[in-house]
């Protein structure tokens, strides 16, 4: 396969990709806020907080566009910002009681729907996808950091 059309058919799954939309009603969150909530939900699991600083890194954008979606959120009752008992001047961002009962159900919706892939597709070709796709991205990491 010609290097353009690796090009065009990457575009053409990610798109295919991006463009499902899990059913039970109208999604009240874009990708990078819910991938932001799915950041916040880890780090309570292993007993971590997260700031803004540390979302910024990890979702790849600035700390300014964190604070932009954290006032969206926390104007819907989403997250909200808690005070470090020592220093002031760091705010832990936590999801509201509310969202974590929405991000656990939405997290079910999509187990059953990944439990329904699997059981179309097979454990073993799941796992070949995924172990695949790992080191595709990896490949074009590597690749990318060579071209710089």
């Amino acid at each position: 396969m010609e290097a353009s059309e690796l090009v065009q058919e990457v575009y053409k799954i990610a798109h295919r990709i991006e463009e499902i939309r899990i059913p039970g009603g109208k999604f009240p969150f874009n990708n990078t806020e819910m991938q932001m909530m799915r950041e916040i939900v880890a780090a309570k699991e292993v007993g971590q907080r997260m700031i803004s600083s540390r979302l910024a890194k990890i979702l790849g954008v600035t700390r300014s566009a964190v604070s932009q979606m954290v006032n969206k959120l926390e104007s819907r009752g989403v997250v909200c910002r808690v005070p470090d008992e020592k220093d002031r001047k760091i705010a832990y961002i936590e999801l509201s009681e509310c969202a974590l009962e929405m991000y656990g159900k939405l997290k079910m919706r999509v187990g059953r729907i990944m439990d329904a892939v699997v059981a179309k597709l097979g454990g073993k070709k799941v796992e070949k996808f995924i172990k695949d796709a790992n080191e595709f991205v990896d490949a074009l990491n590597e690749a990318v950091s060579a071209a710089e």
